[in-house]
C-alpha cells in the first residue's frame, strides 16, 4: 500500500470539510476541482473506508471521517504554514502590498482612502482586491473584514462598530404607514442581516429607560449588506442599514429614518487583520494606521441634532 501521498490527501480532506465543498477547497489550494475529487477518492482507497458522505448540496463526514477529520485539519494548518512562511520570502519589502477588503465596506471606506494612501506613502504600492473568499495563507498582507477568523495566526485591529439605522423610502412609508412605536414593526416588511441562529431576527431597541424586543420574520434576510440596500432603495420594506451608508441617501430624501428616536446596539466591529509573520513590516503598520485614522471617523456615529442611530450586524450597501 502506497502511502506517500496520504499527507497530501489529509489536507484535502480537511479543506474540503471546512470549506464544505470540493470546488471551495480546490480554489483555496489552487489546483483542478478534478484534483480534489481524487485525492480524497485516493486517501477513501488507500485507508479502505469512506470519510466522506457526498450529496449534490453538501459533503458530511462518515463516522471513520470524524475519526480521521482531527489528524487532517492538523496536516492542513501544517501545510498551510509552510506555504504562508515561503511566500514571506518571496515577498521582498519592494512587492505590492496586498489588500483584500470585503466587498461593500471596501467600495464604500477603503475604495476613497487608496488614493490618498498612495499620495502619502507614494513607496509602498498596493495591490487592492475586493471580494469575501476565505483568505488563503500566503496570498494577501492585510484584510478589512467584519466577521475575522478564530485564527491565532491572524491579528486583527479594531476599527470599529458603526451604528445603524431602520430606513425605509418615503413611498413604502406613504403606503403601508410609518411606525410609530417598535411593536409596529410587526406589521411591515423588515429586510435584515441574517439571524445568528438563522431561525428569528429578535430587534432590540432602547429610548432612554424604555427597552423593547421585536421578534421578526423579515421579508429579507442576508449576510450582504449591499443586497439589504437595493431591496431597501427599491422600496422593498424597511431595511435595517449601517448608518455611514445611508447618509447620502437620507441627504437627498431618498430614504426615511424610521423610529429615529430609538437606538441599538452596535452593528458587526470592522477589523483589520494581517498574518502574524507580517506584524514587524512597516508597511503594514503604516496602512493599519492610516485606516485606523480614516475610517474610524466615518464609522461614528453622527452627532447630536443629526439622525439618530440604530444597529444590527451587517445591513445594507451603498447611495
Amino acid at each position: 500500500m502506497n502511502v506517500i501521498w496520504t499527507p497530501a490527501q489529509l489536507a484535502m480532506l480537511a479543506k474540503v470539510v471546512d470549506l464544505n465543498g470540493f470546488s471551495a477547497a480546490a480554489r483555496a489550494l489552487g489546483v483542478p476541482k478534478a484534483a480534489v475529487s481524487r485525492g480524497v477518492a485516493d486517501l477513501e482507497k488507500t485507508l479502505g473506508v469512506r470519510v466522506l458522505e457526498r450529496t449534490t448540496r453538501r459533503v458530511a463526514l462518515t463516522p471513520a471521517g470524524r475519526l480521521l477529520y482531527p489528524h487532517a485539519r492538523r496536516v492542513g494548518e501544517e501545510s498551510d504554514a509552510a506555504r504562508s512562511a515561503i511566500a514571506q520570502l518571496h515577498s521582498p519589502p519592494g512587492h505590492p502590498l496586498r489588500v483584500i477588503g470585503d466587498p461593500t465596506y471596501g467600495r464604500v471606506l477603503l475604495a476613497p482612502l487608496v488614493p490618498r494612501f498612495l499620495e502619502a506613502f507614494a513607496h509602498v504600492p498596493l495591490e487592492v482586491t475586493l471580494e469575501a473568499e476565505q483568505l488563503t495563507p500566503g496570498t494577501w498582507d492585510v484584510a478589512i473584514r467584519t466577521h475575522p477568523p478564530e485564527d491565532e495566526r491572524i491579528v486583527r485591529r479594531l476599527l470599529g462598530a458603526p451604528p445603524a439605522l431602520l430606513c425605509a423610502t418615503p413611498q413604502y412609508l406613504q403606503q403601508r404607514g410609518v411606525p410609530e412605536r417598535p411593536d409596529d414593526l410587526r406589521t411591515h416588511d423588515l429586510l435584515t442581516p441574517e439571524a445568528a441562529d438563522r431561525a428569528e431576527f429578535r430587534l432590540h431597541l432602547a429610548r432612554g429607560a424604555q427597552r423593547a424586543e421585536v421578534p421578526l420574520s423579515p421579508k429579507l434576510a442576508v449576510d450582504d449588506p449591499a443586497v439589504l440596500h437595493a431591496a431597501a432603495a427599491a422600496g422593498l420594506g424597511i431595511g435595517l442599514l449601517p448608518e455611514f451608508l445611508c447618509r447620502q441617501g437620507l441627504a437627498t430624501s431618498r430614504l426615511k429614518a424610521v423610529l429615529p428616536e430609538w437606538t441599538l446596539p452596535p452593528a458587526a466591529a470592522l477589523y483589520a487583520l494581517y498574518p502574524l509573520p507580517l506584524e514587524s513590516d512597516p508597511r503594514v503598520q503604516q496602512f493599519i494606521d492610516f485606516l485606523a485614522a480614516n475610517i474610524v471617523p466615518a464609522l461614528a456615529p453622527p452627532q447630536p441634532g443629526r439622525t439618530a442611530r440604530a444597529t444590527p450586524p451587517e445591513a445594507a450597501a451603498t447611495h
